[in-house]
């Protein structure tokens, strides 16, 4: 076999084994690098989000007002020596009102729960949702938290913090006999409806 057909075998055969293999694009693998974190970036990722809110409210008014009035007619004659009946009117109003109020609330939640990049917005930010059922003897306790997150605010870790969502629903929510045994009885209900 001379030079020419051997060159032209190996040039089929780079072709035949070639076609086989498909280019890769770089940018499917941008956020999966062998020498960076994995942090979520696609639809379907998932990311962990670390509830820790702490919230202090307190509110305190008063007020106060007082009115008085007071009306008073006297009147008394004589005639010659002859006194007469005296008259005397007197009228007196007062009032009095005095109020205050204070409300205070305090609240502190810490959790961590696994959410889902629910879709990829124009600008890059991620759009979350996830919860998580604990059910312990018949005790259910819901974690419900959505919201839009930003790239940059997913740690090494691919964590991120409550505080860093935007838009965010945290919701804790219970049911179950002890939920139950907080909450006002139907009579309870019932006079509070009525009055």
């Amino acid at each position: 076999m001379n030079t020419f057909a051997r060159g032209f075998v190996a040039v089929v055969c780079v072709i035949l084994l070639g076609h086989g293999l498909n280019a890769q694009d770089l940018r499917e693998n941008l956020g999966r690098s062998l020498f960076s974190d994995q942090k979520a970036n696609r639809v379907g990722d998932a990311v962990t989000i670390l509830i820790v809110e702490a919230s202090s409210a307190s509110n305190d008014s008063k007020s106060s007002s007082s009115r008085e009035s007071a009306i008073s007619l006297a009147g008394s004659a004589k005639v010659g020596t002859t006194p007469l009946p005296e008259a005397g009117f007197n009228l007196g109003t007062g009032n009095t009102f005095k109020g205050s109020g204070a409300t205070q609330s305090q609240g502190f939640v810490r959790a961590s729960i696994s959410a889902r990049v629910d879709s990829i917005l124009p600008n890059g930010n991620m759009w979350i949702n996830g919860s998580r059922l604990i059910s312990i003897n018949g005790e259910d306790q819901v974690i419900r938290v959505s919201g839009i997150i930003r790239p940059s605010d997913v740690q090494a870790d691919n964590s991120v913090y409550s505080s860093s969502i935007s838009d965010a629903k945290i919701i804790f929510e219970g049911s179950g006999m002890i939920d139950r045994s907080q909450g006002p009885g139907w009579l309870t209900k019932l006079f509070h409806w009525l009055f």
